[in-house]
This record gives structure tokens, C-alpha cells and sequence, in this order.
């Protein structure tokens, strides 16, 4: 058995105006993508130079469950449509814990 999997996602958006909009996409998330275990949405809080805007951490159950994930419809029509039309860049990480 696969050990739990952390999926972490940082975003740089192009006009911070579009902050609180998207984190309410990525919360939306819950209860419609069902192989989240657990998700964590923050915003920056000092604004320096090598700060990104907005923190997605997700917890899955393996490496299986985030395929499932990253080709969730609802996960690509809404949150990735969206992340990928306000986002000036993004970098990600996944690892087991």
C-alpha cells in the first residue's frame, strides 16, 4: 500500500485583484473532487520579491488518486480554467509523506 501523498501548488497571479476570487475557486473544490483527503488554501502574507500569491496544499491517498485528480472534470473545466487564465506563473511539488 502507497503512503499518502501531498500535491502543493503555488500560484503567482497576474493582478492580485483576482486573490479572493480565486482561492473561492479552489475551495470549491471540496465536496466535488473526491479524492481530496484534505486541502488547504493560504495567501501571502509578506509580499516580497519571491513570494507567490496563493498556496494550494492537497492531501490524496496515492499516486493513483492524483491522477484521478489532475483529470477530475470539474477540477479541469472550473479550477484549472480559471487558475490558468489569472496565474502569471505556478510550481508545484508532490511527495509521499
Amino acid at each position: 500500500m502507497e503512503h499518502l501523498l501531498k500535491h502543493i501548488v503555488l500560484f503567482k497571479l497576474k493582478d492580485k485583484k483576482e486573490i479572493p476570487a480565486s482561492v473561492d475557486i479552489l475551495l470549491s473544490m471540496r465536496g466535488k473532487v473526491s479524492e481530496i483527503l484534505d486541502m488547504e488554501v493560504g495567501t501571502d502574507i509578506l509580499d516580497s520579491d519571491r513570494s507567490y500569491d496563493i498556496a494550494l496544499v492537497v492531501t490524496l491517498a496515492d499516486s493513483a488518486a492524483l491522477d484521478r485528480y489532475q483529470n477530475d472534470p470539474y477540477h479541469c473545466a472550473v479550477v484549472k480554467k480559471h487558475m490558468h487564465a489569472v496565474r502569471e506563473k505556478s510550481v508545484s511539488v508532490d511527495y509521499i509523506i
